[in-house]
């Protein structure tokens, strides 16, 4: 029996070998623990971290209401994704190629993607 983990990477490695990032579209890749989650955006061309972002930079009060429904770790998730696209747009990078790092596109990952896309990122 494969772990989870085993079957991930090898999802990964099958999303890496079709997803490239470059100058113009550089890769936002996603990783996921069991606490946290973490975006970066990626330049495969010059192998650079261009910009980075974790849960753990934000500060989120109990008290603020936002409207959605969303809670804890996927509300955490959709402000690195916003995050993410704020810093990104000060670096004036406006569109991505999306690397969910073998994850599902749900929960967590799905709250970043769309995060990011509210604050402006396109892909």
């Amino acid at each position: 029996m494969l772990s989870k983990q085993i079957k991930r990477h090898r999802r990964h490695k099958k999303i890496r070998a079709k997803i490239k990032g470059d100058s113009d579209r550089p890769r936002l890749c996603v990783f996921k623990s069991s606490n946290h989650i973490y975006a970066q955006i990626i330049d495969d061309e010059k192998s650079k971290t261009i910009i980075s972002a974790k849960d753990l930079e934000i500060k989120i009060s109990k008290a603020k209401e936002t409207g959605d429904n969303r809670k804890g770790k996927v509300k955490m998730a959709y402000e690195v994704g916003k995050l993410i696209a704020q810093k990104s747009a000060d670096k004036k990078i406006t569109q991505v190629v999306f690397d969910r790092g073998g994850n599902k596109y749900h929960g967590r990952i799905k709250a970043l993607a769309e995060g990011a896309r509210e604050a402006g990122l396109k892909f």
